[in-house]
């Protein structure tokens, strides 16, 4: 092993194991630092004036930070903890500490490249750069399409990968290295309040009452998977409205890397193996390769996922009324489905799989709303936030996207009827005096 200095940035790759990042440093370097960075542009307002982060997306955030300092402590490697611009921070460290080589997850979309432009701009030329793909369930390298050759419609693509491409191994426990490597300094965590957030309690009817980090993950897993053996029943259930258990509730800890999509495969894997190989088993695995599918079109079309056409090629007519906006926000449309949706995406930073397609038709295709607005509000609200899932599903569901169907409407009164009939979620979000026991 070369005696070089290496810094890993982390960013949504939250996690020591299975992580390709961690491991090329640990195989090539006798000296790790490990860095993260609240950066301060996405604690800021954005262009429709929502927080880019807010409240509860931030406290999961923290947590997950708490619990990768501590992860990464068992390695004997110390977390820079900043807040500051992104790329100035990483800059002051690599000169503090005399780094050689940067290793960091790969990003490709604006924000993300902006910071890593800005970055790359203020290293000397010939700078240690060590940046790889690790968010995906199937590997860009394995999957044998060009990103610009990636079908336009989502079963083209999985027919083409699922029974082809094997899914990776994941990596081995990271090695540890001597007690030595550790900084004489410790980091700290910022705090909601430092973050200029409220502080809150999580809502006893939420559906999301977890904690972020790792080990929160493979307590879920655990839970979701052995010890109640719901995973065996995810297809009926998956579009429930109340309770925490109708979903395995895994995106927010995949969002930031906590966890990562091979993990969960292969746990699925062991459960088919151990327990029970059904539909339901499959279609986790079928939401995974969703989750894959909006990564791959945002890489073939970049930017396009953000602008007001989308992937369309017909310019569509859009409202900014702000009072029909703000009664989308705040649970006052004409449609009470609708309301108790947003209501509880307001007070918990959650929201079902079957509410966003809802909310989101809706704003888009009954109040004619520039779709843009909503997806920024989500990306300010969601615990489970991911840049790729979160505007390849807007685009999608606002007909400018993906969907072969571009005028599909969600029709909210029969959605309701169906996933909703006794009308307990609606009653649960719309009358403050009604709660459920979790």
């Amino acid at each position: 092993m070369q005696n070089q200095k290496a810094l890993i940035w982390f960013r949504n790759n939250l996690r020591i194991l299975d992580n390709n990042i961690l491991n090329k440093a640990l195989q090539s370097n006798e000296n790790i630092i490990a860095y993260y960075n609240f950066d301060s542009k996405f604690f800021k307002s954005d262009r429709w004036g929502f927080n880019k982060t807010e409240k509860f997306r931030a406290k999961f955030l923290i947590e997950t930070i708490e619990n990768l300092k501590k992860s990464l402590k068992t390695l004997n490697i110390s977390l820079i903890i900043d807040q500051c611009s992104s790329s100035k921070g990483l800059i002051d460290v690599i000169k503090k500490y005399g780094i050689n080589s940067l290793y960091y997850q790969k990003e490709w979309t604006d924000e993300e490249q902006k910071v890593e432009q800005n970055l790359i701009n203020e290293l000397p030329h010939g700078f240690n750069l060590k940046s790889y793909y690790d968010q995906f369930l199937y590997h860009p390298e394995d999957i044998m399409i060009k990103p610009k050759e990636i079908p336009d419609v989502f079963s083209v693509f999985r027919k083409r990968i699922e029974k082809k491409i094997r899914v990776r191994e994941c990596f081995t426990q990271p090695l540890k290295l001597d007690k030595s490597n550790l900084l004489n300094e410790d980091f700290e965590i910022p705090t909601l309040e430092s973050l200029k957030l409220k502080g809150f309690e999580v809502n006893i009817n939420s559906a999301f009452p977890f904690k972020g980090g790792t080990s929160e993950a493979f307590n879920r897993i655990d839970f979701y998977f052995w010890k109640t053996k719901k995973l065996g029943f995810y297809k009926k259930t998956r579009n429930g409205l109340i309770k925490p258990d109708y979903s395995s509730k895994l995106s927010s800890w995949l969002a930031n890397g906590s966890i990562s999509a091979r993990q969960i495969y292969w746990e699925v894997k062991n459960f088919e193996n151990e327990i029970l190989k059904n539909q339901s088993t499959y279609w986790l695995i079928f939401e995974l390769i969703w989750r894959d599918y909006f990564k791959y079109i945002s890489l073939k079309y970049g930017n396009k996922i953000f602008q007001l056409k989308g992937l369309d090629s017909d310019i569509k007519v859009w409202k900014n009324d702000t009072d029909i906006i703000n009664n989308w926000i705040n649970g006052k449309t004409k449609d009470s489905f609708i309301n108790a949706n947003m209501i509880e995406l307001k007070q918990t930073g959650w929201m079902s799989n079957r509410g966003r397609q809802n909310v989101a038709s809706y704003l888009t295709k009954n109040l004619l709303i520039d779709w843009r607005v909503g997806a920024s509000y989500f990306e300010s609200m969601l615990i489970d936030y991911d840049v790729h899932s979160n505007y390849g599903n807007w685009i999608y569901n606002s007909g400018v996207g993906n969907d072969p169907i571009k005028d599909r409407k969600f029709n909210p009164k029969i959605q309701a009827e169906r996933y909703d009939p006794r009308k307990t979620f609606q009653n649960l979000w719309l009358n403050k005096q009604y709660e459920i026991d979790l």
